[in-house]
């Protein structure tokens, strides 16, 4: 199975546990700014904006401006992206295995 295009990037940038957990929290409370993002995690206001970047630059966050505040939220179409390049590496595993095991059975 070929990755889909775009595919590497998106799992890179997810591969951060920083990234991660600014993904998780998005996703849990809806659009935030960089100050709460930065609250609780014991990281920079500007090392918050950087991996935001990441994220922005693989498709997964998107930001935009309310008045003077500069806001990120999570583009869900990008997510689902993951979810299925997943569920297809779990279905061709699953085909894998089942070969194997009628193989043993014979």
């Amino acid at each position: 199975m070929a990755p889909r295009s775009g595919t590497a990037p998106l799992f890179a940038a997810l591969g951060d546990p920083h990234r991660l957990r600014l993904v998780r929290h998005l996703a849990s409370r809806g659009p935030q700014t960089v100050g709460r993002l930065t609250e609780g995690s014991g990281i920079s206001r500007q090392a918050i904006s950087k991996h935001l970047e990441v994220l922005e630059r693989a498709g997964l966050v998107r930001r935009s401006r309310r008045g003077r505040e500069r806001f990120a939220e999570l583009e869900p179409p990008r997510l689902d992206d993951a979810r299925q390049y997943l569920a297809d590496v779990s279905a061709a595993w699953d085909g894998a295995l089942d070969r194997l095991r009628r193989m043993m059975e014979q």
